[in-house]
């Protein structure tokens, strides 16, 4: 692919995955079937979770996760301003308030100090904080039992792993209520739109399901309308209870195919991208300080995206600037993310935000070519326009 346009990121799919999703077309299910609970196995043996729950978006996973943690408004939760706005926006759909915590400038992750320091001002306002979502940015991982020290008792930690699969125990919710994932296009897996959740907790997978199709519970010992449910001692054999309000979250059979196609191929990819990432790490060296890696020594890493802190005011350019020549050599970037607390909505709810660590990190980082199918020469094609633009 040297020399076509590189993205920043794409799918990796196969001959394999797309027999598997044609298998999928010819079957009797496109919708809800036995690939569903096929991927979900395979998905909490890949992890070394108890239990996962597939659904459509990362997105729906997270506000599974919250859904199912209890939260609701009058409540509030924890989320660093350095992710996607799903993270914060899941939150917001159950009703309570966001409590925004700053990062480490040259990582971009929730720290216990950041924690504290955000416990502390939610504390101040008043607000009544029953969970932290920290988030594994570009898969590097988060301290997750430094974090739930630095927290009070009882308080509910929901991973976001959009970033992070394929890292070691990262689903295992080791240290939290539930990890939520993404397999979008560019994810570590793909199943074009989807994604899941991973617990410990049984009961909590069991209402993640339910509230994934509208609330539906179809178990007769679950029914709590015993005239409309039952023949005598027989239920009722179309019937079914909502007894609360859900949504369509779910993740269809077809999708499911290639997801367990993919999953397959999981280790290889993440084996692939640790390669690309080294490859990286060498041809850049010789750039610092005007131009490094993210710092990621310290914490295990999925490598979903490999970014760079870059110091445009010296170069005597602007980060626009920057990515539109490099798209002139047919190289995509991208940044992630502008910090979420920026947004017109948090910052009409909230006000302004002073997080000198989610600025620092966003002023600096770019994401470049990271993806599987990669080849060697297309990190030397990298390197190699970056040089330009750095001696230049």
């Amino acid at each position: 692919m040297s020399g076509d346009f590189l993205p920043y990121g794409r799918q990796s799919i196969g001959d394999d995955d797309i027999a598997e999703v044609a298998a999928a077309l010819r079957s009797d299910f496109l919708t809800t079937g036995p690939l569903v609970e096929k991927f979900e196995h395979a998905l909490a043996e890949a992890t070394g979770a108890a239990h996962a729950v597939v659904c459509n978006s990362g997105t729906a996973a997270l506000h599974l996760a919250a859904l199912a943690a209890e939260l609701k408004e009058g409540d509030a939760a924890v989320v660093p301003a350095l992710t996607f706005l799903a993270t914060a926006n899941a939150v917001r759909m159950t009703g309570a308030e966001v409590i925004f915590a700053d990062v480490d400038a040259d990582t971009g992750l929730l720290t216990p100090e950041t924690l504290r320091d955000a416990l502390a001002r939610g504390k101040a306002s008043g607000r009544k904080i029953r969970a932290v979502l920290p988030v594994h940015l570009n898969g590097q991982v988060c301290d997750m039992a430094a974090l739930k020290n630095s927290a009070p008792e009882g308080t509910v930690f929901i991973e976001d792993s959009c970033h992070a699969l394929g890292e070691d125990r990262i689903g295992a919710t080791e240290n939290s209520f539930a990890a939520c994932f993404s397999f979008h296009p560019v994810k570590a897996i793909a199943t074009a739109e989807g994604g899941a959740i991973t617990t410990r907790d049984p009961k909590a997978a069991e209402r993640m399901r339910a509230l994934r199709s509208h609330g539906m519970i179809r178990e007769p010992a679950a029914f709590t309308e015993r005239e409309l449910a039952f023949d005598g001692n027989a239920p009722n054999p179309w019937y079914y209870e909502m007894q609360e309000i859900g949504w369509n979250y779910r993740l269809p059979d077809v999708l499911c195919a290639l997801g367990i196609s993919q999953l397959k191929k999981l280790p290889g990819f993440v084996r692939r991208r640790r390669e690309l990432a080294a490859l990286y790490d060498k041809a850049l060296a010789p750039f610092a300080p005007l131009l490094k890696p993210v710092p990621h020594g310290k914490h295990p890493h999925g490598w979903h995206l490999y970014a760079v802190l870059i110091d445009f005011k010296t170069l005597g350019t602007t980060r626009a600037k920057f990515m539109n020549a490099l798209r002139a050599e047919g190289i995509g970037s991208q940044v992630h993310y502008l910090p979420v607390s920026s947004q017109p909505y948090y910052r009409e709810r909230y006000g302004a935000q002073t997080l000198p660590g989610a600025d620092a990190y966003y002023a600096r980082c770019l994401s470049l070519p990271l993806f599987p199918s990669m080849r060697d020469e297309d990190v030397s094609r990298v390197t190699a326009a970056l040089e330009k633009l750095v001696r230049r």
